[in-house]
């Protein structure tokens, strides 16, 4: 079996702050934008290569307001530690302090996150398994 590529697709009030925080915070790629498309603008993020990608929209008129909690999450392994250090640096040289996870098994491993909308992202130092 291929492996499946993955889209995950939110909508947002403010594209320019999430490019921002998944682009120069969380070093991925502003992949596509788009305007006018059946009257939503969007952007797509992730990395090239990859069988995923992030879609954030948004609709003029349409308020989708934050996040319905602090434990919706999206969690990136990363066992290598310099590697880890840098991406939490990187964060943190962005603007986004970590914040403590909800759940207090994600601050042992790892650091939490929380994009414009309230979504959190836990950059967790360890292996996939």
């Amino acid at each position: 079996m291929q492996p499946l590529t993955i889209r995950v697709a939110r909508p947002s009030d403010n594209l320019e702050a999430l490019c921002q925080f998944y682009c120069d915070g969380l070093g991925l790629e502003l992949l596509y934008e788009f305007a006018g498309h059946d009257g939503f603008d969007g952007i797509m993020v992730g990395q090239r290569g990859v069988p995923y990608h992030f879609e954030f929209t948004t609709k003029v008129g349409h308020s989708v307001g934050r996040a319905p909690t602090e434990d919706n999450l999206i969690v990136f392994y990363i066992p290598d530690q310099t590697e880890w250090n840098t991406s939490v640096a990187r964060m943190m040289a962005s603007g986004f302090p970590p914040v403590p996870a909800f759940n207090p098994y994600w601050d042992r491993n790892g650091k939490t996150f929380e994009d414009p909308d309230g979504y959190r992202v836990v950059l967790q130092n360890a292996a996939w398994d």
